[in-house]
């Protein structure tokens, strides 16, 4: 076989044209070869497939229903072979073959009718249904116990343009409603509705009769046979691959970088220097402030409070107004009441049924320790009756030897061994006694070692749990503790020099509009107890950056690169255009009249700040309800209030309409006004938490010491134990000597049968001991199945308590919604006495304020220092020296470092170098085998390219030749080319031309034998085409039907689905055709008519 040739180069001059002959010329030489070695096994009729009837994958009917401009069209059931769709233009063809695309799951532009599926939806309908029956049978029938011989696809296209399937068995029954068992279905059956091949449209027939284009042609035949997939997948993969080269170089280029910084870390940390003076200074000066902050408070309280006793006594006689409502209020609150008790009632009984469930379990646990107690106890005595059984045998085969060879002379000596060997025996029996005693302390003392093992370990869990929530709330108080002298380093530490370098790049011109951030610090709350709610909603957004446009936006990046470390998070930066006036939101905003939405919620003084946090959270759809219950009731109990989308409460939980989530913190961090009481509450957080720590050591100190203890125990019944075993082997070894001195003299037979005898008797207690274990062993298993059996029965009862306490839940959030709306009628008259009593609440609030603080700050100064100072400084004076104090300690800590931060920075910056070193080796792997892998494919994929090529070019010339016509078939695959070359009647290859210069009948003849050779190297259970005879003479378009026929008929195991609008009577009869004739809709009509023009000779569908 001639190899095949390709040309690596480019003619160029005014030789191109010949010399792109002559390289077409010498492909076309060096393929010739290929091509007859293939013709004998490739010719049409050779296939031994050809007898087989079509059982899989093929389209027994399809039923439309206000799809496209039709309310309904069939069902149409076709035949298994031949079938023409035929009828004039409008009468529905199109919209069969178009339902047939969309149906099986292909895309609405596959179509080229439309590019989206609503457009496949009548006019003035709602929906478009297409139901399409698949052929399941044979041995290729897929699922065939679940759908049977018909698969349905029922597709549900609503006027949105989304879709639904439903996919049916032959019963009718359901069988799934999922797109990936359709697509499994069609993957199985080879069934492939965007393949030009299996479906060509008009409009892609059209296109493709008119193109000129070889590049097009070529493009056709790779989308046809898949290589076009498989040319795309392994270019994909090849991206793939250089991107992960680029990732490694990048990767090697950070190791030799990250390991210098792990070499400075450990150097900084080996430098460290001590500053306890210093912070004792700073500890005392501490003390001195918490008892100057109390006297302040004490003097300002003592103020207040004679103020308030003279606005109390206007209260009393304005409250008589306020008896009706409030009677209506304790109604409504008895009834919450009542089924409260009702549901603490059933939440009580689960709490009893708990501690029965746990002494259950305990109890289950006692009954199989005792159980397997008693099975090792009957497996020692069956060990043990095994033993002496082999004893009293040994001794009787002694005693019938010693009768044979007695001799009465030596019977003294004899009995005084005995004597001695019974001795040993005893000391024998006394050191197993011992030795029986130790194991089982040993065994006890190992379960115990045991215990506390499994102890330990969950403690070191919690106490490394501990540690690291101490890490996360120190690094917190220490950030707030910097905020003390600027409140922007909350949202930073490198917030305050961003905001130097954005105001200093602004008078340099660098920016069009100055950026505004960060966002968090250009709001301010309503009501304080909101924060942690306000700050769940915002999230990141309280951090970022408002930018006029992008060019803004690439110069405040390039300061952010500066200032921040390269693997820190930063800011996110928002471009919008600025705006002078906040967006108008009252159609779109969300309203309730007791609670405010987050907008409302804020004062916000910059119009760009409020545009900002409306385009990225749409905070003005978003309600704050303080109370959880009450949320839910507003939120899930009835439907949401017009515009609102979700609400948070005061502990940060959101809210939708059937969904709820809730908050991992419990505190605001960002938007807090009192930032020394939020380092209070940290400072006595971190305190409670050190306490546990130290508890928890000192449990573990305790159990690593009863654990030495008992380790120790062990070890000294072990060498006990050994030490047992050495004196019974020496006994042992005595008694032998003993007996084999006795061998060569008199034995007192008699003392013999006397052990024998013993041996026989131990036998028969042990065998009795035995039985009575086996007998205990067996009430202790019924006792552990009873047991399992109430433990069973406590979890079920604990379930159902649990499932009767959910309506009653219910109720009660009903019952806490009508008790919500009695207090807002109450408060509508609260209102009226508002001017009475605000001065007197404002004091009163302020005074109540004051003293908590008061509390507060006296707490808070006896955890600093238990006994009170006397101070004479005032907090002012005390404040200053203490920033004095902390400055120099900072400057002598910015000189060295601090400790802890050192430390954490030198293990982050090691095990940051020990991942990337990992991962580049894992990349250097994955890269080599991929080069082995892809080396492989390309091959296999150019051989399977090569032989697809060798067979469309043998089944394209024999279909030519047919019709007395020759061509040629030269595919380039290097510059992505088919050219098609054909000759009328006969002619040498010097008359060949392309298809350009035929006329049109002979252009779509041409065409057909194309499609045709496409189809006979494709597999594909049916084959549609729509009109593709119209552009044909008479005399072309009965030899191309002959030739569809004659494949057809060579092809019994394939459908074909032809639509034409010519008339085809003229077709002989036969058994594998049907022709579908579809008639104008009439005006009005609902269903258009169809019928099968040859029913008498239609195929049995059965």
């Amino acid at each position: 076989m001639a190899k095949r040739k390709e040309d690596h180069f480019v003619p160029t001059g005014t030789q191109k044209k010949q010399r792109h002959e002559q390289a077409r010329r010498s492909a076309e030489d060096s393929e010739e070869d290929e091509v007859e070695e293939l013709s004998l096994s490739l010719s049409p009729g050779n296939s031994a497939a050809q007898s087989m009837s079509a059982e899989v994958g093929i389209i027994e009917s399809i039923q439309l229903k206000n799809f496209m401009c039709h309310s309904m069209l069939g069902p149409f059931k076709f035949g298994s072979n031949v079938n023409f769709v035929v009828g004039n233009n409008g009468s529905g063809k199109s919209a069969v073959l178009t339902a047939l695309i969309v149906g099986l799951g292909g895309k609405a532009t596959a179509t080229n009718r439309g590019s989206s599926l609503k457009g496949f939806v009548k006019d003035g309908q709602s929906s478009a249904d297409v139901s399409i029956t698949l052929r399941n049978r044979g041995e290729d029938a897929f699922k065939p116990n679940v759908y049977g011989d018909a698969i349905t696809v029922h597709q549900h296209i609503s006027v949105e343009g989304s879709r639904t399937y439903k996919l049916k068995g032959q019963t009718g029954n359901l069988v799934s409603a999922k797109k990936e068992e359709l697509i499994a279905i069609l993957d199985h059956f080879n069934i492939q509705v965007d393949n030009p091949v299996s479906v060509l449209t008009q409009e892609m027939s059209k296109q493709f009769l008119q193109s000129k284009n070889e590049g097009d042609k070529y493009k056709f035949f790779m989308k046809a046979t898949q290589l076009e997939q498989m040319k795309e997948d392994y270019s994909y993969i090849m991206d793939t691959k250089a991107r992960t080269r680029d990732q490694i170089e990048q990767g090697e280029e950070r190791l030799h970088e990250l390991r210098r910084q792990c070499l400075e870390k450990e150097e900084r940390f080996q430098s460290i220097a001590d500053l306890s003076v210093m912070r004792k200074k700073l500890e005392d000066l501490k003390q001195e402030m918490a008892w100057a902050l109390v006297g302040e408070y004490e003097k300002e309280i003592e103020e207040m409070k004679s103020d308030v006793s003279v606005g109390e006594q206007r209260t009393a006689r304005l409250t008589q107004k306020l008896e009706e409502w409030q009677a209506k209020v304790n109604v409504a609150e008895e009834k919450f009441k009542a089924i409260q008790d009702n549901l603490e009632k059933i939440s009580e009984e689960a709490i009893a049924l708990e501690p029965k469930c746990i002494q259950a379990k305990e109890d289950l646990i006692n009954k199989k320790k005792a159980y397997n107690d008693a099975e090792v106890l009957h497996n020692r005595c069956r060990s043990e009756f095994r033993g002496l059984e082999r004893d009293g045998e040994q001794l009787r085969n002694r005693i019938a030897e010693l009768k044979r060879s007695a001799d009465q002379r030596l019977e003294p000596a004899r009995q005084e061994r005995q004597k001695k060997i019974a001795a040993l025996k005893e000391k024998i029996e006394s050191c197993q006694d011992q030795e029986d005693l130790l194991g089982r302390e040993i065994e006890r003392f190992q379960q115990t070692i045991e215990k506390d093992k499994e102890e330990r370990s969950k403690i070191l869990q919690e106490v490394a749990d501990v540690q690291q929530f101490l890490n996360t709330k120190r690094k917190h108080l220490h950030h707030l503790k910097e905020t003390r002298t600027n409140r922007l380093k909350q949202f930073g530490s490198q917030v305050p020099a961003l905001l130097e370098a954005i105001d200093e790049a602004y008078k340099k011109g660098q920016f069009t509009r100055k950026p505004v951030g960060p966002l968090g610090a250009c709001i301010r709350l309503r009501d304080p107890e909101l924060a942690l709610a306000i700050e769940c909603c915002l999230k990141g957004l309280i951090f970022a950056f408002c930018c006029h446009n992008y060019k803004d936006e690439r110069v405040l990046q390039g300061l952010m690169k500066k200032l921040y470390p390269p693997a820190s998070s930063r800011p996110q930066i928002i471009v919008s255009e600025f705006r002078n006036e906040v967006y108008d939101v009252t159609r779109r905003a969300a309203y309730h009249p007791e609670f405010p939405t987050v907008l409302t919620a804020l004062e916000i003084d910059n119009a760009v700040v409020a545009n900002s946090l409306i385009d990225m959270r749409r905070i003005e759809t978003v309600l704050l309800i303080k109370s959880s219950p009450l949320a839910r009731a507003v939120m899930q109990s009835q439907k949401p209030p017009k515009n609102c989308s979700e609400a948070f409460t005061a502990e940060g939980d959101q809210v939708f309409e059937r969904r709820y989530y809730s908050s991992e913190r419990t505190r605001p961090r960002y938007l807090t006004g009192d930032v020394e009481k939020e380092i209070s509450h940290l400072e006595k957080e971190v305190e409670s938490r050190v306490s546990q720590l130290a508890t928890l050591e000192q449990h573990v100190r305790s159990l690593e010491s009863d654990l030495r203890k008992n380790q120790e125990l062990v070890a000294s019944h072990h060498r006990h134990l050994k030490e047992l075993k050495i004196k019974a082997r020496k006994i042992a070894l005595e008694i032998r000597n003993l007996e084999n001195e006795e061998e060569n003299q008199s034995v007192d037979i008699s003392t013999l049968e006397e052990e024998d005898e013993e041996i026989k008797k131990q036998m028969q207690e042990v065998e009795e001991e035995m039985k009575a274990r086996k007998e205990e062993m067996e009430n202790l298993r019924k006792q552990k199945t009873d047991a399992e059996q109430t433990y069973e029965d406590f979890k079920l009862k604990i379930h159902q308590v649990s499932e009767l306490a959910e309506p009653v839940k219910e109720e009660l959030n009903q019952a806490y919604a009508e008790v919500d709306t009695q207090k807002r009628s109450l408060r509508h008259y609260e209102e009226r006495l508002k001017q009475h009593v605000d001065t007197l609440q404002a004091k009163k609030e302020e005074l109540a304020k004051i003293e908590r603080e008061l509390v507060e700050k006296t707490a808070l100064a006896k955890k600093i220092c238990p006994e009170r100072i006397e101070v004479k400084k005032t907090p002012s004076v005390l404040d200053k020296e203490i920033t004095r104090l902390r400055q120099k300690i900072q400057t002598e800590s910015d000189s060295h470092g601090d400790r802890e931060e050192i430390i954490r920075q030198y293990k982050e910056a090691k095990e940051t170098y020990q991942d990337l070193d990992g991962k580049v080796k894992s990349l250097k792997k994955f890269i080599k085998l991929l080069d082995e892998i892809m080396t492989q494919r390309y091959k296999t994929y150019q051989q399977f390219r090569r032989c697809l090529t060798l067979r469309c070019k043998l089944y394209f010339d024999n279909l030519l030749s047919q019709r007395a016509y020759s061509g040629k078939m030269l595919f380039d695959h290097k510059n992505e080319t088919l050219a098609i070359t054909v000759q009328p009647g006969e002619g040498s290859q010097a008359a060949f031309s392309d298809m350009r210069s035929l006329s049109g009948g002979e252009r779509s003849f041409s065409t057909v034998c194309f499609i045709l050779s496409l189809w006979s190297i494709t597999e594909s259970p049916f084959r549609c085409l729509d009109e593709f005879d119209v552009y044909m003479d008479m005399v072309n378009r009965r030899i191309a039907m002959d030739m569809i026929l004659k494949m057809a008929d060579s092809q019994h195991y394939r459908q074909f689905i032809l639509l034409t609008p010519q008339n085809m009577g003229s077709l002989p009869p036969s058994r594998l055709i049907r022709i579908l004739r579809m008639r104008d809709p009439e005006r009005g009509q609902r269903a258009l008519p169809f019928q099968a023009a040859n029913k008498d000779q239609e195929e049995d569908q059965s």
